[in-house]
């Protein structure tokens, strides 16, 4: 291994797990689902931000628990359903697996990397998509079009969001009480 995987992969090792409020496990990804429901009805070209993805992706990287990051991920998905014009479920399935799989990578990656925010902000934006996109076909019978197209630049645009978003998350954190 070269000297840059090795510091990626052996930061990672520490283990710690960030901690948060309760309120800010609350508030936060509420007013992302809020924002997602009725931002867009105002301003159209911010349709394409997924923003409750993003923060149970931050969640997940940061907590580098997978059963904790897969409840949190099912909450926030089962109140973007509820609030939103979705068939109940599909977005609490799609973002149960994004938590559990985020919180996975967590793991094994140092996601305090800007680097690594944006490859895994994208990744796991076309990895919701995806997922989306199957259980539509699957679950509900609808035949859908997936427009990779689309799905790239919105990913890129969702990782680049992902960044300054995540910056200032790490700043809610709870510190270390030493």
């Amino acid at each position: 291994m070269n000297e840059f995987s090795e510091r990626l992969l052996s930061d990672a090792s520490r283990k710690d797990k960030a901690r948060f409020r309760p309120l800010i496990l609350i508030v936060v990804p509420l007013a992302a689902i809020l924002f997602q429901v009725y931002v867009p009805r105002f301003l159209p070209f911010l349709s394409y931000l997924e923003l409750p993805l993003l923060i149970t992706l931050h969640f997940a990287l940061s907590r580098r628990e997978p059963i904790s990051a897969l409840l949190y991920g099912a909450a926030i998905g089962l109140v973007q359903d509820s609030l939103s014009n979705q068939k109940i479920g599909m977005y609490g399935i799609v973002k149960t697996l994004v938590g559990y799989f985020a919180a996975s990578v967590g793991l094994r990656f140092d996601v305090e990397n800007p680097f690594i925010t944006f490859i895994l902000g994208f990744f796991f934006y076309c990895f919701h998509q995806f997922f989306y996109w199957v259980l539509t076909r699957a679950l509900l019978g609808q035949l859908v079009n997936f427009d990779l197209e689309q799905t790239l630049i919105f990913g890129l645009l969702n990782a680049a969001v992902a960044i300054p978003l995540f910056h200032i998350l790490d700043k809610l954190r709870v510190t270390a009480q030493s």
